[in-house]
């Protein structure tokens, strides 16, 4: 979804709601990453007192493997999010504030960015997972292997 923001940084006190999914075929080019679900947004972009605000809320559900077990599993998600945008900056970039180029928001990406930054390096079934025998490859949270491994 590209939203045009020129009303928006124009009218003080000026209000978006958000509320809708993003993704779709952009979830499935990303590679590593198996969402079950599109993202759902919900949130707003506000401009108070000249400064256009974006706070919204993404949740999704990933499908995943564990990295130590192989187990298969589905996780829900839910992170929160608030970005400043600005037309442009005077000096070097700042990871502070989204430039919106031509005063357009393409909120699917930002979404996908975001949440993709907010993902664990390493994905586990469960936090305690003790993961698979390296010698008999036995799920030891299944079972007891007798190799002492």
């Amino acid at each position: 979804m590209v939203i045009d923001l020129k009303q928006l940084y124009n009218i003080t006190g000026e209000r978006l709601a958000l509320d809708y999914t993003a993704g779709g075929e952009r979830l499935a080019e990303i590679k590593g990453y198996s969402f079950s679900n599109p993202i759902t947004i919900k949130g707003a972009i506000v401009n108070r007192a000249g400064v256009v605000m974006l706070k919204y809320t993404a949740a999704f559900t990933l499908h995943a493997c564990c990295d130590r077990c192989l187990t298969e599993f589905d996780r829900d998600y839910s992170f929160d999010f608030e970005h400043i945008l600005v037309r442009s900056l005077n000096g070097d970039d700042d990871d502070e504030y989204i430039v919106t180029e031509s005063d357009k928001l393409d909120m699917d990406e930002l979404a996908v960015m975001d949440c993709l930054l907010q993902m664990p390096s390493k994905m586990l079934c469960k936090e305690d997972c003790r993961g698979l025998c390296p010698k008999c490859g036995t799920d030891l949270n299944q079972n007891e292997c007798d190799c002492n491994g």
